[in-house]
């Protein structure tokens, strides 16, 4: 049975507010601007999850005075689904990666297989430096090895989370709090 975002939201808590968030994301620009200071990052924002964060984390890195190089990717295991798949690529970055300083902008790691397939393009196309910016980070130990966020906004229960770019089946992205549905909603899914 399908479900409707007005669902989803009576039936979970928000586990992280607003508030957390922007403190979280001007907290991780300062670290970033100290780690990429003397050059000029390209900045990819994974879409479309990461949107609404990267969009937010550019500003703050722009207002701390370091200059980025703006481009995108679209790169799924979800495609609406509630579980991964196989990666496919909707859209690489136009802007070439080859020796240059990349940091990728996310909305969330949690088991990092889609960010393991992006990471290893970007070297595979000669990237100098890959980092990840993650707004979240689930609280679980099934990453994949060798895939870590470089810098984290705030950590979420392992449970179904939407909001701030996430979505509960491609609808709630530009909630501004972060929600997780009750174990009961998820059963009933």
């Amino acid at each position: 049975m399908a479900r409707d975002l007005a669902w989803a939201l009576a039936n979970s808590d928000v586990v992280v507010d607003r508030a957390t968030l922007e403190r979280s994301i001007e907290r991780m620009a300062a670290s970033i601007v100290d780690d990429f200071e003397g050059s000029v990052p390209l900045f990819l924002t994974v879409m479309n999850g990461g949107l609404p964060f990267a969009g937010r984390l550019a500003m703050e890195i722009g207002a701390l005075g370091l200059d980025l190089e703006f481009d995108y990717l679209h790169a799924t295991r979800y495609r609406g689904a509630t579980t991964g798949a196989e990666l496919v690529w909707k859209h690489r970055p136009a802007t070439p990666v080859k020796g240059r300083r990349v940091l990728l902008a996310d909305d969330i790691l949690d088991e990092g297989h889609t960010l393991r397939g992006i990471v290893q393009w970007c070297r595979d196309e000669g990237a100098a430096d890959v980092r990840i910016a993650a707004l979240t980070v689930k609280r679980h130990d099934r990453c994949v090895e060798g895939v870590c966020a470089d810098y984290v906004g705030v950590e979420v229960p392992d449970r179904y989370v939407f909001g701030y770019g996430m979505d509960f089946q491609e609808q709630g992205r530009n909630l501004p709090d972060i929600h997780a549905l009750t174990d009961t909603a998820l059963r009933d899914l």
